[in-house]
């Protein structure tokens, strides 16, 4: 089973309703851009996904990616894919236009993005991550080195990656030993990545990695980290960038998922040194570096929607073609009729719709924060995309989990044998909770850089606006109980984040162990505001007609649905939080 349509419907009510998309247009200067553009870009992005990726997809995880004699080869299909890729100009859709871009909102970006994810989440992490390298190269680098690396980059003959990771150094970045050596081109890098997403492949003429290193006058620490450029390839006298660079694949990664995506092992300098370009400035690296890494955390969790609702469909197609019942005339029923089956379909319905509002609420607030004139108003997006984007990494990737899960249950076992293909979203999702850093790290950032930074400042916010929708929702007949299971909701993270802000002075361990559970709550909360908001924009259009009435009805059934089934779950979280660190930390480390 291997059909994937994109979820057209929702999508657009996400971008019309929930976020104005018109709107936001207007406001961030691109009158040139409205629904009916967005609406055509997102159907052309779903044709070429079901001709180009979705029948390479399971070829991919079949396959793999092999070590050649020019380093790792991507599957059979891989390259041609990835230039009729290019030549359709989908690689660089939110890139500047001064460098070679379309400027297209992020939000919309992040649209077409979950559909290349759904389709193929191996392939779309080449361009994912060449779009993140592009972003902060535009943002921290100088106008030379823009002007060097950036053209060839948004013509999609070049690629990007990230380098963080060394075998001896995970997520402490402070243990880095990579070290760059000015040298009259540049610098010389030496040293080994590991884990780097596409880091070899032959699907363009170059890659420009983003490696972090550490200068000779380096402080210790991550205050010592600076970022260098450093291409695959090199100009020669000419100005063709046909030299190799001293760069190498060691070897690929044997993974759990991703299988066609090239997880490399990469050594700088075994010939005297990998010559890199400064990007920024010096010890500067770990700030640059966030520019990539929170574009990729909002990434990683539109993935968790991609994949479960890739999983999905399939789930539901499934359940309306298994029989397995018969009925008092003696006809047989499909498992689509038993009232457990529509229950996870249902609650894989209402978990996709939510977190895809959620992520695309997240992007279009790093597109007002970027372009709004009003200083004060940009600052609060800012504040608000910050606080989200570990919430959407966080929570978004740990409920696929269970979506994708709920899907292999759906299919029995017929699920556990990999010819039915929902096998490989259980494996290819199980990376979106580790990479980019974990929902543990995601819960450090949660608490530690945005709540108790500012006191709750940006959290209390949202909460006052959230409470102003559940107010709303109660004041709707019909809508009365989920607003009351709203504003209980909030309840609970006020209380939750009460009590962080008193326990952490006096509880070294209190942050740490409330963390994941707090992240959670607040997930599962802004699942409930979102998809309140759903319910109100779907009653609107269904009071003056407007819409597909079946859509906006089922809108209306899964948000009373979530907060039934999902948004209680807040108050377990709250229990967690509150329980404190005492019996996590109680037996020692020795007889854990």
């Amino acid at each position: 089973m291997n059909e994937y349509l994109y979820p057209a419907a929702d999508m657009r009510f996400v971008l019309q309703h929930l976020i104005g998309f018109d709107r936001l247009c207007r406001d961030c200067g691109q009158d040139a851009v409205d629904q009916a553009l967005a609406d055509e870009i997102l159907a052309q992005a779903g044709r070429f996904a079901q001709a180009q990726l979705v029948p390479l997809n399971p070829l991919g995880d079949q396959r793999g990616c092999r070590m050649g004699p020019n380093g790792a080869e991507p599957p059979g299909g891989f390259a041609q894919a990835h230039g009729q890729f290019v030549a359709a100009g989908w690689h660089a859709l939110t890139l500047a236009l001064e460098w070679g871009g379309q400027g297209l909102p992020r939000v919309l970006g992040a649209a077409v993005n979950e559909i290349w994810q759904s389709a193929n989440m191996a392939f779309s992490l080449c361009p994912l991550l060449t779009e993140g390298a592009m972003e902060t190269l535009v943002c921290h680098g100088s106008t030379a080195l823009k002007q060097r690396l950036l053209p060839a980059m948004a013509e999609g003959r070049w690629s990007g990656t990230m380098n963080l990771t060394e075998p001896e150094a995970g997520s402490d970045l402070a243990a880095i030993r990579t070290r760059a050596e000015p040298c009259a081109d540049g610098y010389r890098l030496f040293g080994q990545k590991i884990y780097i997403t596409w880091g070899e492949h032959d699907m363009t003429d170059n890659i420009v990695h983003l490696v972090l290193a550490r200068l000779p006058d380096a402080p210790p620490g991550v205050k010592g980290i600076s970022m260098f450029a450093v291409p695959r390839y090199l100009p020669d006298a000419a100005g063709e960038w046909c030299l190799p660079n001293d760069v190498r694949c060691l070897s690929l990664e044997h993974k759990l998922g991703i299988h066609a995506s090239p997880t490399c092992v990469m050594s700088y300098g075994e010939q005297g040194g990998a010559l890199g370009y400064l990007v920024g400035a010096a010890h500067e690296g770990l700030a640059q570096m966030f520019t990539m890494m929170n574009s990729a955390r909002q990434a990683v969790g539109l993935q968790g929607v991609a994949i479960a609702e890739r999983a999905c469909q399939q789930a539901r197609a499934y359940a309306c073609a298994r029989l397995q019942g018969t009925a008092a005339d003696g006809t047989r029923f499909a498992i689509v009729r038993y009232p457990d089956v529509r229950r996870m379909l249902m609650q894989m319905r209402a978990s996709i719709e939510a977190m895809r509002a959620l992520a695309y609420r997240g992007a279009a607030d790093v597109d007002n924060a970027r372009c709004l004139a009003d200083r004060g108003l940009s600052q609060r997006y800012h504040a608000r995309a910050d606080l989200l984007t570990p919430i959407i990494k966080g929570w978004c990737t740990e409920l696929a989990q269970e979506v994708v899960s709920q899907a292999l249950q759906i299919h029995g076992g017929m699920g556990y044998i990999e010819e039915t293909g929902v096998a490989q979203h259980l494996r290819d999702a199980r990376i979106l909770t580790i990479y980019e850093g974990t929902t543990g790290i995601q819960g450090l950032d949660l608490v530690g850089r945005k709540l108790l930074h500012d006191r709750g400042a940006a959290l209390e916010a949202l909460l006052d606006e959230i409470d102003s929708l559940a107010e709303r929702l109660s004041s709707d007949t019909d809508l009365a109980v989920q607003g009351a299971r709203l504003a209980e909701a909030v309840a609970s993270a006020r209380i939750a984040q009460a009590w962080l802000i008193q326990q952490a002075p006096v509880d070294p361990a209190a942050a740490g162990a409330a963390s994941v559970p707090l992240l959670m709550l607040l997930g599962y909360l802004c699942g409930g505001w979102v998809m309140g908001l759903a319910a109100l924009q779907a009653r609107a259009a269904l009071a003056l007609g407007q819409g597909d009435e079946a859509f906006l009805h089922d809108k209306c059934v899964t948000a009373r649905f979530y907060s039934e089934h999902l948004l209680p779950r807040t108050r377990a979280a709250l229990e967690s939080v509150l329980a404190g660190s005492d019996s996590i930390m109680a037996i020692p480390e020795q007889r854990l």
